[in-house]
């Protein structure tokens, strides 16, 4: 029997712990105050591996040496001219001979130390760590810390293979595990339901081969919101503890505050008829893709034809009686077979609930008020692109009609889609995350301190991205980046994926995704993905990019600025006066000069020729003959100090002239063409633009309202400027263009010449902005080009062999004229048309081709276009003799049936 000492004891304890329960349990409902952060000592110094660190810059004398100091409690302080203070311990370092592993070779030189023997480096890692200078006497020179994803890397590569991450209901157990290596505790806070206090606190259990925290508990818990208590020291901040949610979350509460259990197997979050819709199977290569990018918001918020309840929501899909769906439904039967959808993932700058709806006045076309009253609301309205990731794994909740419902309304849009005949893409961004360190909406950070973010060498986080840039070459973020890709093809039957800013990526990164994905959906799913060179990772500084030029043979698709750049006139970050002066090959450059035009013919030549790079689907290899006469392969064509053809095959070329980034393809035209030219013709410049792309060899992308002349009201980047400026209209009577200046932001130039540009044309835009009849002309006239490219495949070759074995470009070379652009594609030994002539008029005047090669074939207007929209093609059109006419600013296509 105890003692009556013994029994005191016990109680004591048994209170202490008690009390300790309790004090956790209140922190499972608020977040835990953080430290002010102090003044941090640079993270300079790179653990290489699990014994190896690396002092880049650091000079040592006779009689110095270098120590690792750590402290668990993190009160560690480094004055130089002082001692070392609140150390637990010091392990001493030894020079190290080791290779200089290839994954640091952008790091600076400096001298490498092993761990002495018999150093834990895994507990030294959940410890505040600096690295210190000493001086012969002790006392502190320098002191940094150290970036660290390189130890963890290699102590926990098990971690990677790890399938259990996140939270997993069963009918015996729900189990929960997340990968947390530097931390000192993890508990796991329960919730009945999302608006209750914490009913449970418990205690997970580290695995020290992965690094991951585990916790299995009785029955069924789906339903029940949870997040982390994780006690973990943070640079600058010292030992803090954060309530987190679940990076693996994929299901969430009201504006994302606390992480909700699901089974999405569950039939509970399935809709009916859910396991038995199917993509439809049109593309059979990556080539076959014809994309609409497209906004959940933008869909259906100003459609009077979807009940109010969906308007702006996922449902908004299900209605296919409306405006918006009816219009899907006939570009689907027309030839386009995906849309993509702006980032549509859980993201952090809308308000799930709450959100406002500005109230805009109306005034001048060229007035300020309609942005200002924008922008008052701007940060708390409910309109975003959402390029800000905050939960990688959960549909976005502010476009379901309530949060909770966001899995089963997000199936529900896609079965929509599929019922249009369309497959659903998505735009995949996981170069960065909306928040880092201890800010609230950080995750990752959190979680792991100085992993999962791309650090400079002061150990601050790059934001190339213009958010905080994630660093997807480390192993466990690439590891989330490829598990959420097959978690949205698995349980939201994403067919195909545009991925933002892919350059940032690691090609190898991408190559293991595609290969995840495409065995999760038992096919192939097509990948793209923004392939910009830019950043603290150009040019394979840190590794192989999945960029334009290094993407070559991986199958994996990039955007093309070549041909883009040269239709609309210059690049995408120009400004002032040059958004003027630089026509483009589209709107006028040498042949219709504006006031400001200064574009030569020479420019007019190189555009053309870089025009039949983007129709020969910028392959390296293809060989042109150039506007100066010489034969060359496209990789020899100069762009912008790059190669101008950069892929091996079509599939990895994405062709577009307009998408939500930069002014919409209308608005660049107000700029550049004269103001003088008719409304009219400004829809069949349009229709150029559009045409360029359904006649070109590689993947075909359109912008959501490119068909219907979409106008921003000139607005360059409308990521945040509010259902105003980004209004879609199904009913045809107005593309928006006139409906006052553009935000400031990202609009006003050098020295506000941007929005003088603006203003002046928009103060015309009773002359500019096109009424229904040509609204509807341009929808008519784009959906002819669908049905055009998806009934001749000739247009959309699988492989750059046969590209080059069958197109040629006609009226090509030294004596070309380099506002009619024309490309033959040869068909013998295929089905269907013999041959195909495509032409493309950009000059306000008819022009002529004669090809007396051609004199003997039996040359029509494509079927499509003999009963087309376009009466002006169809009337004038023709092919005689060898000699092919195309009236003013049209595109025809002839065929050998």
């Amino acid at each position: 029997m105890p003692s009556r000492h013994t029994l005191v004891a016990l109680l004591g304890l048994t209170l202490i712990a008690g009390a300790a329960r309790a004090a956790d349990l209140d922190d499972c409902n608020a977040d835990v105050p953080v430290p002010a952060p102090a003044a941090p000592a640079p993270l300079e110094a790179y653990w290489l591996d699990a014994r190896t660190v690396q002092w880049p810059g650091l000079k040592l004398q006779p009689g110095e040496r270098v120590r690792l100091h750590h402290a668990k409690a993190a009160g560690l302080v480094a004055a130089p001219g002082g001692a070392v203070a609140g150390a637990d311990g010091a392990v001493e370092l030894v020079p190290s001979t080791a290779a200089l592993p290839a994954r640091f070779s952008f790091i600076g030189a400096g001298p490498r130390f092993a761990l002495a023997a018999g150093a834990d480096a895994a507990s030294l890692l959940r410890e505040q760590l600096l690295l210190v200078h000493e001086g012969v006497d002790g006392r502190v020179i320098a002191a940094t810390g150290l970036q660290i994803p390189g130890a963890l890397d290699e102590l926990y590569a098990a971690a990677e293979k790890a399938d259990d991450l996140g939270a997993h209901p069963a009918k015996g157990a729900t189990r929960f595990a997340v990968w947390a290596p530097t931390a000192q505790r993890v508990l796991l806070c329960r919730h009945a339901r999302g608006d209750a206090p914490a009913m449970a606190v418990d205690a997970m259990r580290l695995d020290p081969a992965t690094g991951i925290w585990r916790a299995e508990l009785p029955g069924d818990l789906s339903g029940q919101a949870y997040s982390y208590l994780v006690d973990v020291v943070a640079p600058g901040h010292g030992r803090v503890r954060n309530r987190v949610t679940d990076p693996y979350s994929v299901a969430l509460t009201a504006d994302s505050r606390l992480s909700v259990v699901a089974d999405l197997a569950s039939p509970r979050l399935k809709p009916p008829g859910w396991d038995k819709s199917r993509a439809p199977s049109r593309v059979k290569a990556a080539t076959d893709q014809v994309i609409y990018e497209l906004h959940v918001r933008d869909f259906s918020l100003t459609d009077a034809s979807v009940r109010p309840a969906w308007r702006g929501k996922y449902l908004a899909f299900t209605e296919p009686r409306s405006n918006g769906m009816k219009h899907l439904k006939a570009l689907s039967q027309a030839g386009m077979t995906d849309v993509h959808l702006l980032p549509v993932f859980d993201l952090a700058s809308v308000p799930e609930r709450g959100c406002k709806t500005p109230i805009v006045p109306s005034a001048a076309a060229d007035s300020e008020a309609q942005q200002a009253a924008v922008m008052a609301d701007a940060a708390n309205d409910c309109f975003n692109w959402g390029y800000d990731p905050w939960h990688f794994n959960a549909p976005e909740g502010s476009y379901a009609t309530d949060p909770l419902k966001r899995v089963v309304e997000f199936r529900q849009m896609v079965m929509g889609l599929h019922g249009a005949g369309l497959r659903v893409g998505m735009d995949m961004v996981y170069n960065h995350m909306a928040a880092a360190g201890q800010a609230q909406k950080s995750v990752l950070d959190r979680l792991v301190p100085g992993y999962y973010h791309r650090l400079n060498a002061k150990g601050d986080i790059e934001r190339s991205t213009c958010c905080d840039n994630t660093a997807t070459e480390h192993r466990m973020m690439a590891k989330l980046m490829i598990d959420s890709a097959v978690l949205w093809v698995r349980e939201y039957k994403i067919a195909s994926m545009r991925f933002d800013l892919m350059g940032h990526q690691p090609r190898e990164a991408m190559e293991r995704l595609q290969r995840a994905v495409d065995a999760a959906a038992g096919r192939p799913v097509q990948l793209l993905g923004e392939g910009w060179n830019f950043g603290e990772v150009a040019n394979g500084a840190r590794f192989v990019q999945a960029s334009q030029l290094s993407l070559n043979g991986s199958g994996i698709g990039s955007f093309s600025d070549r041909a883009r750049d040269a239709a609309r006139g210059g690049g995408a970050g120009e400004g002032g006066d040059d958004s003027v002066r630089r026509q483009g090959w589209l709107n006028g450059m040498g042949y219709a000069p504006n006031a400001l035009g200064d574009r030569s013919r020479n420019d007019l030549l190189n555009s053309a020729d870089l025009i039949r790079v983007g129709l020969a689907g910028s392959l390296r290899g293809y060989e042109l003959t150039t506007w100066t006469g010489e034969k060359k392969r496209l990789e020899q064509l100069d762009y912008a100090g790059q190669p101008a053809g950069f892929v091996s095959q079509p599939g990895e070329v994405v062709n577009y002239t307009e998408n939500h980034d930069n002014q919409t393809l209308f608005d660049v035209n107000a700029l550049k063409l004269p103001l003088a030219t008719s409304r009219e013709d400004r829809a069949r410049v349009q229709a150029l633009g559009a045409a360029l792309v359904a006649f070109s060899q590689g993947i075909a992308y359109f912008h959501a309202g490119q068909d219907i002349l979409r106008s921003k009201s000139m607005d360059r980047n409308s990521y945040d400027s509010g259902d105003w400026f980004n209004r879609l209209d199904w009913t045809y009577l107005t593309n928006h263009f006139g409906t006052g200046l553009p935000p400031r932001q990202d609009n006003f130039g050098q020295n506000g010449r941007d929005w003088a540009l603006a203003k002046e044309r928009l103060a015309r835009a009773a002359e500019i902005a096109p009424g229904p009849a040509e609204i509807q002309w341009s929808r008519d006239v784009f959906r002819d080009l669908l049905k055009i490219r998806a009934s001749t495949p000739l247009l959309r070759l699988a492989s750059a062999a046969e590209i080059e074995k069958r197109l040629s470009f006609p009226g090509s070379g030294k004596d070309q004229n380099p506002v009619l652009i024309a490309t033959r594609i040869d068909g013998r030994g295929l089905k269907g048309f013999k041959a195909v002539m495509t032409l493309i008029n950009v000059s306000p005047e008819p022009q002529r081709l004669s090809l007396p090669d051609e004199a003997g074939a039996a040359w029509r207007l494509h079927p499509v276009q003999r009963q087309g929209a376009d009466a002006r093609v169809a009337k004038e059109a023709s092919a005689a003799a060898g000699v092919f006419s195309v009236p003013a600013r049209s595109a025809a296509v002839f065929v050998v049936e």
